[in-house]
C-alpha cells in the first residue's frame, strides 16, 4: 500500500506525525488533494482543516489557521502558528472568540485595527465550520 509521511506542527507542539494514504487541505488557491508521489510544492495554506486519511481508512483532523505546507514525494509537512486536533476543539470558546472578533471588527479605529479584526474573524469563521465538518465525521 502506498502511503506518505504527514507531519502537522504548530508553533507549540507537533499534532500529528505518522503515515497517510491521502491528504486535503485549504490551499491559497483553493482546496489541495496529496496522494504519494506527489509532485514537489511549496504553498501557503489558508485556515481550515486538514484531513488526513490514515492507511487503515480512518480520518483524522486538524484545524490549521493558515501556514505553509511543504510537499515531497514522500513527506507532506504543514507548519502552522495555531492547529488544533479536530476531537480538542471547542465550539463554545470558538463561538466566543469569534463574537469578541466581531466586537473588535465593530470598534476598530484604524486599517490596522479593521484588518486585524478581519483576519481574526476569518480564522474564527474557519474554526467553526472546520469543528462543524469533524463533528459529521464522527
Amino acid at each position: 500500500m502506498n502511503t506518505i509521511q504527514v507531519d502537522v506542527v504548530s508553533a507549540e507542539e507537533s499534532i500529528f506525525s505518522g503515515e497517510a494514504r491521502f491528504v486535503a487541505l485549504p490551499g491559497e488557491a483553493g482546496e489541495l488533494g496529496i496522494l504519494p508521489r506527489h509532485t514537489p510544492l511549496i504553498t501557503r495554506i489558508k485556515p481550515g482543516s486538514v484531513r488526513i486519511e490514515l492507511p487503515n481508512g480512518d480520518e483524522e483532523f486538524v484545524f490549521v489557521a493558515g501556514g505553509i505546507l511543504e510537499v515531497q514525494p514522500d513527506r507532506v509537512t504543514v507548519l502552522s502558528d495555531t492547529a488544533i486536533r479536530g476531537k480538542d476543539l471547542d465550539d463554545q470558546k470558538a463561538q466566543e472568540a469569534r463574537n469578541a472578533a466581531e466586537e473588535a471588527l465593530k470598534n476598530a479605529k484604524s486599517e490596522v485595527d479593521l484588518a486585524r479584526a478581519q483576519s481574526e474573524l476569518a480564522v474564527m469563521a474557519a474554526q467553526i465550520a472546520a469543528l462543524r465538518k469533524f463533528r459529521q465525521k464522527r
